[in-house]
């Protein structure tokens, strides 16, 4: 059934790059006491099963009532330009903006144009963490897996944009910054709001989901981003699925297909490709009574996601032989901190991946 928001104009503008960012922005409106109505830009990437995702979440969004600009931002080499001079009237005129993406240099460089005073932050999963605790020590805004790494030549030529996207991210004078996350946020920037997301609006639109006797198990890119060894990970699923008897594997958007079909034959899970945030899947329903995860946002996500439910989210260690050697220094430390600061969820040893 449709909820229909109401009207404010364009006066909230948002951008989103991904689904569960676009998740987290209907939570931000469902959250505001007035639900007023924004427009939603939906910086398009290039992959399959991202762009899929991202096209229901956009039918939920206008079901909603909100307005969604689909603009194809990657779609070849004059395709920024384009994008950006076709939202230009709009930055210049949005009161609030909203984003999900802060270390993204596209999200930077429109930070650039506009004028706005309220500026909006809403989780991008796990980076949350990192981008609060980088602003709250003044840093460049650098993802956690790239850290430590020297900083490539369009990085230094990036710079300068990014040093103004921080300033704006910064709050001071009339300019207001609020972080709206389901993230433990252990540092607050001076002048920076946090408001809990507690996923009421997924609750609200979805389930309560039926719930089977076995377990699930949930996918990561951890390999795809360079921090795990692949052989390790597929080691450690097939003992992770023996061990608790998990017969599907929700698979991450951004894992390659060669890696899944290795998965799926080398470990007789059922390997599941979602078509919405696994939030929505999960509440949706059916899910498993157990669901397994290694280190990642959905720790901190689906116990608020499945509130009530009597699903139990357990959250498997990585184990350091697991990570490559062009894993960041920081990796470890990093992801041990995803899982000690999960609250409501079973922590479970590292298994043995021989």
């Amino acid at each position: 059934m449709s909820r229909r928001a109401g009207n404010a104009g364009h006066s909230t503008l948002a951008f989103v790059e991904s689904p569960v960012q676009l998740l987290n922005v209907l939570e931000w409106a469902h959250a505001r006491a007035s639900g007023a109505g924004l427009t939603l830009v939906v910086l398009s990437p290039t992959d399959p099963m991202t762009r899929g995702q991202l096209r229901r979440m956009a039918e939920l969004a206008r079901e909603e009532g909100h307005t969604v600009r689909w603009e194809e931002a990657r779609g070849g080499a004059t395709a920024p330009f384009r994008t950006i001079g076709g939202l230009a009237a709009l930055l210049r005129g949005a009161e609030r903006i909203v984003l999900g993406d802060p270390f993204s240099r596209y999200v930077q460089l429109l930070l650039t144009i506009t004028g706005a005073h309220d500026l909006v932050v809403v989780d991008d999963g796990t980076a949350t963490m990192e981008f609060v605790a980088q602003l709250a020590h003044g840093e460049r805004l650098v993802r956690w897996h790239r850290k430590g790494g020297r900083p490539g030549p369009r990085d230094l030529l990036f710079a300068p944009v990014s040093t103004v996207a921080r300033r704006r991210l910064t709050p001071g004078g009339r300019r207001s910054v609020e972080v709206f996350s389901s993230m433990p946020v252990e540092e607050t920037p001076p002048g920076v709001t946090v408001t809990a997301n507690a996923f009421a609006w997924t609750r609200d639109r979805f389930g309560p989901p039926r719930i089977t006797k076995g377990a699930d198990l949930v996918g990561t890119s951890l390999v795809e981003t360079g921090v795990v060894d692949g052989d390790r990970y597929l080691d450690a699923v097939r003992a992770l699925a023996a061990a608790h008897g998990a017969t599907r594997y929700f698979a991450h958007r951004r894992e390659s297909a060669e890696k899944l079909h290795r998965l799926a034959v080398g470990t007789g899970l059922e390997v599941v490709r979602p078509d919405l945030p696994l939030e929505l899947i999960a509440r949706r329903g059916p899910i498993g009574r157990t669901v397994l995860s290694f280190p990642s946002t959905v720790v901190h996500t689906l116990p608020l996601a499945l509130a009530g439910t009597g699903v139990r989210v357990a959250v498997c260690d990585i184990d350091p032989a697991w990570l490559t050697a062009h894993a960041s220094p920081r990796a470890q430390g990093f992801l041990s901190g995803v899982t000690g600061t999960a609250r409501d969820v079973h922590r479970l040893p590292a298994v043995s991946a021989v």
